[in-house]
């Protein structure tokens, strides 16, 4: 097939970005050298990864494609990178990737010995596209890592680097000539014909916000006259009409991503038609329709993302709530109430709190004792507050803490058997990756080459509301251990 042909085959299945395809099939073309670099640089939710790997499963080109954002370090990002490479060229075969694993063990401790294990694992296999997407969004990344990622296509023949940024910065490539795909936002008549193209009936309630991703979205704008048919015309008019009243209202100013507009639509539509539902008006009659339901255009309720589903919140029973509550191995939950109390508790009542001798325990209990009877006193038969009162500790804000705190926190309240210490690193790094532990330091790192303890400060990313839940399902009585 010709890149005309190409071109015309996407073009029919993507809607809203030709210029953008037709650049990338031009880059891409089989019949001339590929470049050394391509850099894709949009805005969230405009079509960047959807489209890339269109083109590249079109062209039928042997392809990586390595999320950054979901790797911690630089070694992580570089391994993931090779593991990705070993599938894409064993073609998901068991027995051939055994036999690339056995060759190539895919360690890779710097760029350098990236470079080698890449060119001896691509060495006489053809041309091969490598994309890092994310990239500018990878954690803990080095100042060098993507000058040297941007060069990794002039070191090793036949070898094509694509990334996937957000904005690119001046000189950060450190490189001349490479060129650039520009994804725009999406104007409104865009994002009309791309939301517009999968309605939602008047009747049955809308789907999820989760499913509104930039694939099922863009994907399936180009279905616009059979999911109009399946769902009536009249519905298709009034989805249409509405998705424009959303625009102008609420996607102009703060949706202006297409899964946040797609994601406001939904949200809005079925308290829009129940006056459709309930007889008061015709499915035509939009003006009606508006004069009704001006007061959800009114305001930014909306835009905020819901805690709990409706049918969680209006549900009599408790099943759907515990259902959503945070759900962790008892061992990471017991890493996570060791945290909140070392951001919690003054260094100097460690002794106080977390020491299991004889002395301490009996205080420690003679405290909780007198906790329990203070809250069963009544009002009237209270003591006097004191002259200087005293804010909850778990009202404050976390402070910063080391991580041998934390471990010796976490041994003396924890009552499972002691943990490895690479087991406990490996668990903070991935707490960290979910923004639960941040690092309240630049010298905070979980790298096993500093000793094994890792270093710096660190403190929590979350309050009462979310580790008291955590707390109750390990049986912890964590307000014993908060000193006011």
């Amino acid at each position: 097939m010709l890149p005309e042909d190409f071109y015309s085959s996407l073009v029919g299945s993507i809607s809203c970005r030709n210029a953008q395809i037709r650049q990338l099939v031009t880059l891409l073309d089989p019949r001339f050298p590929d470049p050394s670099t391509i850099v894709i640089h949009g805005l969230h939710a405009t079509g960047k990864s959807l489209i890339l790997g269109a083109v590249l499963e079109t062209l039928g080109k042997a392809c990586a494609i390595v999320p950054s954002r979901e790797c911690i370090t630089t070694r992580h990002l570089l391994e993931r990178a090779i593991a990705a490479s070993k599938d894409t060229l064993s073609g998901h075969d068991h027995e051939h990737r055994l036999d690339l694993d056995r060759k190539y063990d895919g360690k890779c401790e710097s760029i350098s010995a990236f470079v080698v294990q890449l060119q001896l694992l691509l060495e006489g296999r053809g041309k091969f596209v490598l994309v890092f997407d994310g990239i500018d969004r990878q954690r803990e990344a080095l100042p060098t890592l993507l000058p040297a990622v941007a060069r990794l296509g002039e070191i090793i023949r036949d070898l094509t680097v694509i990334l996937v940024i957000t904005a690119p910065q001046a000189r950060s490539l450190q490189l001349a000539g490479v060129p650039h795909v520009h994804f725009p936002p999406y104007t409104r008549a865009e994002s009309l014909s791309i939301v517009s193209s999968l309605p939602l009936p008047i009747t049955n309630p809308p789907p999820k916000d989760d499913d509104s991703s930039t694939s099922s979205v863009v994907q399936h704008a180009s279905s616009k006259t059979d999911a109009a048919s399946a769902v009536g015309e009249t519905d298709s008019w009034l989805w249409n009409s509405f998705c424009g009243a959303v625009w102008d209202s609420l996607g102009q100013a703060a949706a202006r991503d297409l899964v946040s507009f797609r994601a406001v639509c939904c949200r809005l539509w079925k308290p829009f038609v129940r006056p459709v539902v309930d007889g008061d008006c015709g499915p035509r009659e939009f003006s009606k329709l508006m004069v009704k339901n001006r007061a959800l255009f009114q305001s930014d309720d909306p835009l905020k993302e819901p805690i709990l589903s409706l049918q969680s919140a209006t549900s009599t029973t408790f099943q759907p709530i515990l259902a959503a509550l945070p759900h962790f191995p008892r061992h990471t939950a017991h890493l996570l109430l060791a945290a909140y109390l070392a951001s919690h508790t003054p260094p100097r009542t460690d002794t106080l709190l977390y020491s299991k001798s004889s002395q301490h325990a009996t205080r420690r209990r003679r405290r909780q004792q007198q906790q329990q009877q203070r809250q069963k006193l009544p009002i009237s038969n209270a003591t006097t507050p004191s002259r200087r009162r005293k804010i909850p500790r778990h009202l404050l804000g976390p402070q910063a803490f080391p991580l041998e705190r934390l471990f010796a926190i976490f041994h003396a309240t924890s009552p499972s058997p002691p943990v490895a210490g690479g087991e406990l690193m490996a668990q903070v790094a991935t707490l960290a990756g979910l923004n639960l532990l941040l690092r309240a330091s630049s010298a905070a790192t979980v790298d096993e080459s500093s000793g094994g303890g890792g270093g710096g400060k660190w403190k929590v990313g979350f309050g009462w509301d979310f580790v008291a839940p955590v707390a109750r399902g390990v049986g912890f009585d964590l307000e014993v251990y908060l000193a006011e």
